[in-house]
């Protein structure tokens, strides 16, 4: 592109359009957006970034006309911006495209792709080579994050070196190009964390999604590499085909990158890494959660693949930060733990509350659940998440996100999966409103409860509301 351009992105606030708006600032471009509604932590690095953002959704919010229009994948037709855009001519094109169009050429594409636990490998596996350039300069690396990474401060960066590392995502690119954003990405190096079913909106059954991660598979040429999971036989169907080097990575004997000795503390997690049946490195994260530990070897692995030396991921690990909205800590109030995470899935809230049981051992835990993805609003996982919900003490459950969109067949029935956790042995109760599960906390909750909320959202500004509202209690210091 040109030196300078005037570039609109529409829907700004999503994790990956808010990195693409910072990556293109960084080129020296003028960057506005827009979205319906803004909620941290993307708002939060918009606005540090000075990169003004329009509410909601107006045809005024494309003056003056921009040179070029980005899409994000959640705007539909009937968009008033999106109409603008077609009407008027506006040049416009996909997140994914743009990004392998002006940022991958020249580069090298490292691709983090799977169900589960992308944002976290991605963030890890970048945090492993920033450490590593502080003797080898050359692997200092670019990225995009789907999340804030907490040792950047930031979910993107750019450089002049060969690495650029992407958060794979499967899900559809724009509202004109139906196929997943991470068959653009052209990997040169693949970490495959997981294959389940998912994003129910747009993949009908596992086969499809299936599919998706065969075709991503198929891209990596012969001189490149896939690091898959071990234990999964999705995983195993999709890179069967393969035809470049494919290490494994887990528990297995026969895997060549085996997690060994693996020991969970309330602070960290440490393991000895073994490659190829010989010991690589003994590894430490402060992290709970064995599949953090996962997430981590996959990232080593991959950093090992590409030259970054054992010493170096082994400092990296240790000093890893996490990512926003993952097991994250927002507030200490009279005891009680308010732990935000961006669960979106069953088996994501059953290894979620499965780390804080490790973290956190012998404290009351009280998961509080907002069904908010497109699948969680969906029946197709409703015995799933009772299963997942039932490893908490309590429970409470919030009402089906906008459930007026999704159809009344097919739309998850809260109420069903409380009557299934309670059935199981915590209490589990569903609430109308933000409001009320406030309300229902406050008057509950006592020192030394750990508090998991879940939502892939803004969840109402609870993050806020329930500290506030414990500060406030009546005869509380």
């Amino acid at each position: 592109m040109q030196a300078t351009r005037h570039i609109h992105l529409i829907g700004i606030c999503g994790t990956a359009m808010a990195s693409l708006a910072g990556l293109l600032q960084q080129q020296g471009h003028r960057i506005t957006g827009s979205d319906a509604a803004a909620y941290p932590p993307m708002s939060d690095l918009l606005a540090s970034l000075g990169i003004p953002l329009a509410q909601p959704y107006a045809e005024a919010n494309l003056q003056p006309r921009p040179d070029l229009v980005i899409v994000g994948n959640a705007i539909s037709r009937g968009n008033p911006e999106l109409e603008y855009v077609l009407d008027q001519r506006i040049p416009f094109c996909s997140m994914a495209s743009i990004l392998h169009d002006e940022f991958l050429p020249g580069r090298d594409s490292l691709v983090v792709a799977g169900t589960h636990g992308k944002t976290t490998t991605t963030s890890m596996l970048a945090w492993i080579f920033e450490t590593a350039a502080a003797e080898h300069a050359a692997l200092a690396p670019s990225f995009l994050i789907g999340g804030v990474a907490e040792n950047f401060g930031t979910s993107f960066k750019l450089r002049n070196t060969r690495p650029f590392l992407l958060e794979g995502d499967e899900y559809d690119t724009a509202f004109f190009d139906k196929g997943p954003k991470f068959l653009h990405y052209f990997p040169d190096a693949l970490i495959l964390t997981h294959v389940e079913f998912d994003h129910a909106d747009i993949y009908a059954s596992l086969n499809e999604v299936k599919t998706a991660f065969k075709r991503l598979v198929n891209l990596v040429p012969r001189r490149g590499c896939v690091v898959a999971y071990d234990a999964s036989a999705n995983v195993d169907e999709c890179v069967a085909k393969a035809f470049c080097t494919v290490q494994r990575y887990g528990f297995a004997a026969d895997s060549y990158w085996r997690l060994a000795d693996l020991e969970q503390g309330t602070g960290d997690t440490r393991w000895t890494l073994m490659r190829d049946g010989e010991p690589f490195a003994r590894l430490s994260l402060p992290m709970a959660g064995e599949h953090n530990a996962l997430n981590a070897t996959a990232a080593a692995a991959l950093a090992a693949g590409y030259g970054v030396p054992p010493a170096a991921i082994g400092r990296a690990l240790a000093s890893f930060r996490s990512v926003k909205r993952r097991l994250e800590v927002r507030a200490e109030v009279q005891g009680i733990t308010i732990i935000d995470d961006f669960a979106h899935h069953p088996t994501a809230i059953r290894e979620t509350l499965r780390a804080l049981r490790s973290r956190y051992p012998g404290r009351r835990l009280v998961a509080v659940l907002e069904p908010r993805s497109n699948t969680l609003r969906r029946n197709v996982f409703e015995a799933d998440l009772a299963k997942s919900l039932a490893l908490a003490d309590r429970v409470v459950l919030a009402n089906v996100y906008q459930s007026q969109n999704i159809p009344e067949p097919e739309r998850l029935d809260p109420a069903k999966v409380a009557a299934a956790v309670t059935q199981a042995g915590p209490l589990a109760t569903l609430l109308p409103d933000v409001p009320s599960i406030v309300a229902l906390l406050a008057a509950e909750l006592r020192a030394n409860d750990v508090v998991a909320i879940m939502s892939n959202g803004g969840f109402g500004g609870i993050y806020t509301l329930l500290p506030a509202a414990l500060e406030a209690r009546p005869g509380e210091a």
